[in-house]
């Protein structure tokens, strides 16, 4: 299979702080991922002053603030973001966000990004899938919330609009923070893979790290995961994320998944194992002394490490020869002590 593309999730978890988001950064490049990515929006243009905040959100953040007043807390200015990307040039780690709205597309556009990540909230946005759709480039569409039916009309508004089919990767995603390891449906990623026939992925907002290993093992070919510089931080994402320390794990452990199951199939002793087959296996030995002109009977034998005689598959086709010299106990048998 091919790499697998780890996303460092950083969101809003920079808490609206361009040291914080800096932080991030850092932490993303020394745990070995491949994109860390942000959100770009403008308040304004995506909830209404008075809309509530989501149950998960009012949990770890208060209800004392509306949800527009706590997202136009976390905006970040064109300015940052082309500090940002200048940051993660340094750094050499490829910089991504997620657009929200159409001005936000737009900011993402002049600072160069040539990939798009549609989040599960705007999969039922026609205009905004219309839009990305006719920049006829690499797309990610997360599917959280979703019906199959719905993913398929989403991915049909985009080839329609322009983008190659092969362009388009699909993350199965459950958008509860945390989400409850019963409602997680793995097998979800799947039945996207053989229902659309395109590449798959999983965007993880459980705790742990345990579910996005199992995603790569089952062939996700990308992996997305909030991080946070702390999970006790105040915002509504933190406690969904994983530490510095998590994330280096969860890359390590995706890494090695990746090798795992890198093989062609074939079922034979690989490389390193090949030089155990002679001290791990038995040979035919005798388990007594046996004298020149002895024909060979079952109990003369005995099955002993290491392996680098006669197989004792070879058992029965031994029965009735003779020897042609004398033998000890424990000797290996050999086909020339035989007539």
């Amino acid at each position: 299979m091919s790499k697998v593309i780890i996303i460092a999730e950083a969101g809003v978890n920079h808490n609206g702080s361009m040291v914080l988001a800096k932080q991030l950064i850092d932490v993303a490049v020394d745990a070995g991922v491949d994109i860390v990515k942000f959100q770009t929006f403008s308040a304004s243009k995506i909830v209404s002053k008075n809309a509530k905040k989501a149950d998960y959100q009012i949990n770890l953040t208060g209800n004392s603030e509306t949800q527009y007043e706590m997202l136009k807390r976390l905006e970040l200015s064109f300015e940052n973001h082309i500090e940002l990307l200048n940051y993660c040039k340094q750094r050499n780690i490829q910089f991504w966000s997620t657009a929200f709205d159409d001005e936000s597309i737009e900011l993402l556009k002049k600072i160069g990004i040539d990939s798009w990540k549609i989040p599960s909230g705007e999969i039922t946005n026609l205009p905004f899938l219309k839009k990305i759709g006719s920049f006829s480039q690499k797309v990610i569409l997360s599917t959280g919330m979703c019906y199959l039916n719905e993913i398929e009309e989403a991915v049909d508004v985009l080839i329609k609009s322009g983008t190659p089919k092969n362009n388009i990767t699909i993350l199965h995603c459950n958008t509860e923070y945390p989400t409850p390891m019963e409602d997680v449906n793995l097998n979800a990623m799947l039945t996207i893979k053989n229902k659309l026939n395109v590449l798959v992925g999983y965007s993880d907002h459980t705790e742990g790290i345990e579910v996005a290993i199992a995603a790569t093992a089952m062939g996700a070919n990308v992996i997305e995961k909030h991080f946070t510089l702390d999970k006790n931080m105040e915002g509504p994402d933190h406690k969904a994320s994983l530490e510095p320390d998590e994330l280096a794990e969860m890359v390590k452990a995706i890494r090695n998944i990746e090798k795992a199951i890198s093989g062609n199939g074939e079922k034979k002793p690989s490389p390193s194992e090949d030089k155990n087959i002679k001290i791990a296996r038995k040979s035919i030995h005798l388990n007594k002394n046996l004298i020149k002109g002895h024909i060979i009977t079952s109990d003369d034998l005995i099955a002993l490490r290491p392996g680098d005689g006669i197989s004792p598959m070879n058992w029965d086709s031994l029965i009735g020869k003779k020897l042609v010299i004398d033998k000890n106990e424990f000797d290996k048998l050999l086909n020339s002590d035989l007539e």
